[in-house]
């Protein structure tokens, strides 16, 4: 039996994530993060066309990278290296769409207001606080190209193993607390979304996995994708109207392409409030 001796030789594999850190390395590629907050105005117009999703916004020289637009293609850091960088943490996930604009240092281009943040922590906070630690996952493909399923998928695997936490996944929306979208937001998925999350029973909070479901990713705006042609908004607009925004109300914003899986971890966490805060507390 190879499996028993491959057991014993390798020993536990799972995560200790979120009670330990759990770092993919120096050279994985979570997220853009931008290295200087502006550049020369002039030298500024280029980094756009960086860019084939229009997440990079240089307005006035400062530059600002849409996390939930980006692709990770590596082309901003490719060809400006002293401007942009990829970040390995896969702690990514954001309460609000905005806060998925970044400038130098990770800070939020878009909202200055901490009070902000905290109230949508406190709302989202009390809603989850009756799930305890009985949580039951509905995910919905509205749209996707298959890899984010895979990250997906890989949540219930030896290594991450999400049912240690009180995770599960459920085919009936009737027995489901939490909304998992994947994919661009089709216009041909917006009914059976909307029917899947007003079946859900309350409390509920819908996570958005992935840059597509963000904010539409390559294939926004397409006359097949909810928002048709308006919207494209770049970094500076915090996303305009791609995604399954428009659909159903977002708790949580998860970016990647696809979004990994600790990022999509990281992302269920923080929407049921099992994820500990500095110091062991919880949000």
């Amino acid at each position: 039996m190879p499996w028993a001796t491959r057991g014993l030789r390798d020993g536990i594999v799972t995560t200790r994530y979120p009670r330990r850190p759990d770092d993919y390395g120096p050279g994985f590629r979570a997220a853009i993060r931008v290295l200087q907050p502006g550049v020369d105005p002039v030298a500024a117009t280029e980094l756009p066309g960086l860019c084939p999703t229009g997440a990079i916004g240089a307005a006035g020289g400062r530059v600002a990278v849409d996390r939930g637009r980006c692709i990770l293609c590596g082309r901003c850091v490719e060809g400006r290296p002293d401007v942009f960088a990829f970040d390995a943490s896969p702690e990514v996930a954001a309460l609000r769409r905005a806060s998925l604009v970044v400038t130098a240092g990770g800070a939020d281009a878009d909202d200055d207001d901490d009070g902000a943040v905290e109230r949508a922590r406190a709302e989202l906070g009390r809603r989850v606080r009756v799930l305890r630690r009985s949580v039951h996952i509905r995910h919905v493909d509205a749209g996707s190209d298959g890899s984010d399923e895979w990250e997906v998928a890989a949540l219930t695997n030896p290594v991450y193993d999400v049912q240690r936490l009180g995770i599960f996944f459920t085919a009936s929306p009737r027995h489901a607390d939490l909304l998992l979208v994947t994919g661009c937001g089709t216009r041909g998925m917006y009914g059976p979304l909307v029917r899947t999350y007003e079946a859900m029973p309350d409390p509920k909070v819908v996570v958005a996995a992935g840059a597509d479901a963000a904010s539409g990713g390559l294939v926004h705006p397409t006359y097949a994708t909810l928002g048709g042609a308006g919207g494209a908004g770049g970094a500076g607009g915090a996303g305009g109207a791609g995604g399954v925004g428009g659909a159903v109300p977002v708790d949580v914003w998860v970016p990647g392409s696809p979004a990994s899986p600790f990022s999509l971890l990281h992302g269920i966490l923080l929407a049921v409030g099992l994820l500990p805060r500095a110091g062991g507390r919880k949000p």
